[in-house]
């Protein structure tokens, strides 16, 4: 089903040492997103490990790094600061059942539905969310506030985040032995701690945010326990809105991260294998005290930078956290903010598709609109929303400019008509169909040729339903020709909803 090593033309060494990259990179970043859902930074981590190692064995997209995300984090909040963290556990298992189905029904194809002006508006909105969340890191807590560094301080967090920036950028060019980002971790941490420079550290940050000076990462393994909620239908009716939200965003985030990494790597995931490996384990995660995850774009590109290329770089990834939970926890504590601030900004360079500044002269306006609505409804709401509002948009667009493609010819002479009819005719063309005739003018037989056109739906059928009767209210006669076996069959379906004269049809 499937193997660890799925592309043999990759580098195992590449795959541990990405895998570690990432794992150092991931750490801190899910420890803050258990702050902003109000849970235990274990909870996050779990999930990093379970999420992140089920989707990188079982999933549908080598190279592609899944763990505990901010953007479910959010969700969470409310839910769990008003019943508490055990019905999050109940919401996660509710909602990887939600994503197992999506998965076995093979829906995971609809993702192929979202335009590339929504995919560049997705890219860049979480670009800019990333590095807007690394901006938290340029400040510090002072007597119970948090305050802008400053003065030395600033100007050294700045030096260690460039320092660490030129490594990632001039490093691959002597060597790629090991992952540029990697190398910037370990440099500015040793550099740090050498010469006992006075900036932030993970732990430093764990504890500010956790407001416990005693706080640190080390912990255990994760044990099973069924969610301990009521199984009543309150308590269904209370998480099911939060699971489906889940379920939502999780699904789109990993679906359009997969294709991301698709056109990245130039190969193609499997949609609907990714659903079920995701749906598996949030409930898996759920079950052991995970607070649930998804694909995560910014260590997903983190990894593919450092050339993890197969299922080997995730499932690394995951044991690597594991590890710092058990045995490690005070290799992560002593990693300077600066240094994955570094990593960070380097792959919001990355993922910024720059290349959409320049086609603003280029592509239609209707595609530049919706590339920056996505973009900004991204980076002030949340993804699940932003790829709807792009969507929707975008069929709107579709629908308007298919409506008016619609096109009739003629040819009459005093007795009758031939009316030739091209395009699509469905429920947003319809009004424009109808003011293509002239009923009134018309002669009194009159046969509308539908051998180029397309009745798409049932509002199709109406209008010409509606057209005949129009004609007939003043004794004129409308014969329907050229009717393909496909348009001929809707029209016979629909019996006497739908009461028009055909003459010959086409196969």
């Amino acid at each position: 089903m499937f193997e660890l090593r799925s592309k043999p033309n990759a580098s195992v060494r590449a795959d541990l040492f990405a895998g570690l990259t990432v794992s150092l990179a991931m750490v801190p970043e899910v420890v803050a997103f258990t702050f902003v859902a109000a849970v235990d930074p274990m909870v996050g981590l779990y999930a990093a490990f379970i999420v992140g190692f089920i989707a990188a064995i079982f999933g549908g997209r080598p190279g592609m790094v899944s763990g505990g995300a901010g953007a479910l984090a959010v969700v969470v909040t409310a839910l769990v600061v008003q019943h508490g963290v055990e019905y999050l556990f109940a919401a996660v298992v509710l909602m990887g059942l939600m994503q197992l189905l999506f998965g076995l029904l093979r829906m995971g194809r609809f993702i192929a539905l979202v335009p590339y002006p929504v995919m560049l508006g997705f890219v860049n909105g979480l670009a800019i969310v990333i590095f807007l969340a690394q901006l938290q890191q340029f400040q510090t807590l002072e007597d119970g506030q948090w305050h802008w560094l400053s003065g030395t301080p600033l100007l050294l967090m700045l030096g260690l985040v460039a320092f660490a920036m030129a490594i990632i950028h001039f490093l691959p060019r002597f060597s790629r032995t090991i992952p540029a980002s990697l190398v910037a971790i370990l440099v500015v941490t040793a550099l740090v701690h050498g010469f006992d420079l006075p900036t932030a550290t993970v732990i430093d940050f764990v504890r500010n945010m956790s407001g416990n000076a005693e706080a640190t990462l080390d912990g255990t393994l994760p044990s099973f326990n069924i969610p301990m909620v009521p199984f009543t239908w309150e308590t269904f009716t209370i998480i099911f809105p939060y699971a489906l939200i889940l379920a939502a965003v999780g699904l789109l985030e990993s679906l359009l991260t997969l294709n991301l990494v698709d056109e990245i790597t130039e190969t193609q995931g499997q949609p609907n294998r990714e659903c079920v490996a995701q749906g598996a384990a949030n409930i898996v995660s759920g079950c052991f005290g995970g607070m649930g995850g998804c694909a995560m774009i910014g260590q997903s590109i983190i990894n593919l930078n450092s050339g993890g290329r197969s299922r080997l770089s995730g499932a690394t990834c995951a044991l690597s956290i594991l590890g710092f939970i058990l045995f490690g926890a005070h290799l992560i504590e002593m990693i300077p903010l600066a240094a994955l601030v570094g990593v960070m900004f380097m792959v919001v360079l990355g993922t910024f598709e720059w290349a959409s500044l320049k086609m603003i002269r280029k592509v239609p306006r209707a595609d530049v609109i919706v590339i920056v609505l996505v973009t900004i409804v991204t980076v002030f709401t949340d993804l699940a929303l932003a790829v709807l509002v792009g969507v929707l948009v975008s069929a709107i667009r579709f629908a308007w400019d298919q409506a008016t493609r619609l096109t009739l010819s003629s040819k009459e002479n005093d007795s009758t008509a031939h009316y030739q009819l091209e395009g699509v005719l469905f429920f947003a063309s319809v009004t424009h169909f109808h003011n293509l005739f002239d009923i009134k003018t018309a002669p009194s037989q009159v046969t509308l040729d539908l051998s180029q056109a397309r009745l798409a739906d049932h509002s199709a059928l109406e209008a010409i339903h509606k057209l005949s009767g129009n004609f007939a209210a003043v004794d004129k006669n409308l014969v329907l020709v050229g009717l393909t076996k496909e348009c001929q069959a809707r029209l016979e379906r629909a019996g006497d909803l739908v009461q028009v004269q055909l003459g010959e049809c086409h196969s």
